[in-house]
């Protein structure tokens, strides 16, 4: 049972350059107002995520 879990699991990538960030998802993860770095490219953003499907919400500046 472990290892079909570890291989549906699937790392989050960045909507900037494509890298892989630290965060791993599973099918039924949903992340709203969620803060993502890559540290590949080193780009900071907030974003959803549902049904497999990566949103970057753009926030107002200060």
């Amino acid at each position: 049972m472990v290892e079909a879990l570890k291989s549906r699991m699937e790392w989050l990538r960045c909507p900037k350059c494509g890298g892989k960030t630290r965060v791993q998802t599973r099918p039924h993860t949903v992340l709203e107002d969620f803060p993502l770095f890559c540290p590949k490219c080193r780009y900071s953003c907030v974003i959803g995520f549902h049904d497999g499907k990566i949103e970057e919400i753009k926030m107002p500046d200060a």
